[in-house]
């Protein structure tokens, strides 16, 4: 069995962690990865204990996402929807059916796809929203060899609903798009730096982990996706990085292979 790391890398400091610089004139050729998913959280579009879009975080989102696309890689992108409802929060206070619930979040990831969508191509960077559910009047539904075609077209594929399933995490869809369009890795969005052996905002003490395998995440209970999704990506091989998103640069540094956050592995 892998053990954990015996030296993670201490606590960073973010006043004193450089932000890797993104080009105005990115090299099409400068990607190390050939396809990513990119999971994004619906806390991620709204500003701290906020609710809704924050037309400035949706900004700072497609941006970064246009930066990293723009290098060459074909990207996927997996929203959230709990800053539009927490249908978990519904149905655990006994007004929601669970399922029913689940349902009203994959809708709530829709809405921030749309808002994605639109950004970007704000920006001038194309993209399409492709969902689990049936909603053509706003989106295109998911078919696998459609999404693989807009990929390689270079356009950005936000996946909308989820798995399509209730009982369902976005994470776990995440994982199974990566599955899917044969993704080289999985960048997990998230509001700190990477994996801490305990939480960075309560310990000051809190160590962080440059790489640790998928077993000993799992050996200490770290919570990094939801054991589903987290199972998907062991048993079919796929690395996953988590990082800070809001840091400007960070995708388009994970995608050129630099070392940004910590990554989860089968072997060190």
């Amino acid at each position: 069995m892998p053990s954990t790391p015996s030296n993670p890398t201490a606590r960073r400091e973010a006043s004193s962690q450089s932000s890797p610089e993104s080009s105005d004139d990115p090299d099409p050729d400068a990607a190390a990865l050939r396809r990513v998913v990119l999971k994004i959280s619906g806390e991620a579009f709204c500003s701290p204990g906020g609710f809704g879009i924050d037309p400035e975080e949706l900004n700072l989102i497609a941006t970064e996402i246009a930066a990293a696309a723009s290098l060459g890689v074909r990207l996927g992108v997996v929203v959230g929807g709990g800053n539009i409802i927490r249908g978990q929060t519904l149905a655990s206070e006994g007004h929601v059916n669970k399922a029913t619930a689940d349902y009203m979040g994959m809708l709530g990831t829709v809405i921030n796809g749309l808002a994605l969508k639109e950004e970007l191509e704000h920006l001038g960077h194309e993209a399409r929203v492709m969902t689990a559910l049936n909603l053509s009047s706003v989106a295109e539904p998911y078919i696998r060899g459609r999404a693989l075609r807009h990929l390689e077209k270079g356009r950005v594929v936000i996946f909308g609903a989820g798995t399509g399933n209730p009982f369902f995490t976005t994470d776990s869809a995440a994982a199974l798009r990566a599955a899917e369009i044969n993704a080289d890795l999985l960048l997990k969005a998230t509001k700190v730096d990477g994996v801490y052996d305990k939480d960075p905002n309560k310990h000051d003490d809190a160590k962080r982990y440059d790489q640790l395998t998928f077993q000993a995440a799992l050996d200490q209970r770290l919570g990094i996706m939801d054991t589903a999704a987290f199972a998907q990506c062991q048993d079919n091989n796929i690395p996953i990085v988590v990082f800070d998103m809001k840091r400007k640069g960070n995708i388009a540094a994970v995608v050129r292979g630099e070392p940004i956050g910590t990554r989860v592995v089968n072997d060190q």
